[in-house]
């Protein structure tokens, strides 16, 4: 049987416009995430999949698939609270996704004191709501204490700090212009701007977007992906469509 040629270039026009449009909605609305870390239990576990809003700060170049430098700065830019769950480009390599949670606006002063967080001086109310919970950090459990904490703009959510703080103390950190300062909510394990070298102040064009909500989750540490028996101890179906604090 015969093919007519203009099968070949309907099919390629359609797969092309599939992509472009795949492309923008990626780039300009919504973006699905994967968590493969620990560092923002218990908001955020292992295995969960989530949007993200590109929209919510403007756009830069990282709201694009491999940063073009098509443009400087942001366009439409919007100011994120204190408190929002951001994913953001590492300033380290301007390509890795992390995901953490605002602390420090441009000009804050943030400090660890005795185990404790300040904000501009102020120290962090945070209320004990247990003292017996066990969360990941990496590969091992550690046992916490889970505690809700209160932003100075009254946002309050989940962290959770080792019973012997490993992280009691620290220098203070003065943020720069146009920068901000993050925090996993599990404390005692988070590589984020308390370590300099590493992640440090994040420039707000390295803002990629905000996080919303899990649309699924599954722990795959329990049992293969194959063993589909085993799916009601491996999918997390009570995570499904949570709403990001």
């Amino acid at each position: 049987m015969k093919l007519d040629k203009n099968f070949f270039i309907d099919n390629l026009k359609t797969i092309l416009y599939a992509g472009v449009i795949a492309i923008a909605i990626r780039s300009l609305f919504i973006q699905p995430f994967y968590i493969p870390s620990s560092s923002m239990e218990p908001t955020l576990l292992i295995g969960d999949r989530l949007f993200v809003t590109k929209y919510s700060y403007g756009y830069s170049k990282h709201s694009f698939p491999f940063s073009p430098p098509i443009f400087k700065g942001r366009l439409y830019s919007i100011k994120p609270k204190t408190g929002d769950v951001i994913v953001f480009k590492t300033p380290s390599d301007n390509r890795t996704d992390y995901i953490k949670r605002l602390i420090g606006l441009p000009g804050d002063k943030i400090q660890f004191i005795d185990g404790s967080l300040y904000i501009n001086n102020n120290q962090i109310f945070k209320s004990i709501i247990s003292k017996s919970d066990i969360i990941y950090c990496g590969k091992e459990t550690i046992n916490v204490n889970t505690v809700k904490e209160r932003l100075p703009n009254g946002k309050v959510h989940s962290s959770v700090y080792l019973k012997n703080y490993s992280f009691k103390n620290s220098d203070l950190f003065i943020i720069p212009n146009k920068h901000y300062f993050f925090l996993g909510d599990n404390r005692d394990c988070s590589k984020d701007s308390r370590y300099l070298t590493s992640v440090g102040y994040v420039h707000e064009d390295n803002l990629v977007g905000k996080a919303q909500f899990i649309f699924f989750s599954s722990d795959f540490r329990i049992a293969s992906i194959f063993s589909f028996w085993k799916w009601h101890k491996t999918i997390r179906t009570n995570r499904f469509f949570k709403k990001i604090n």
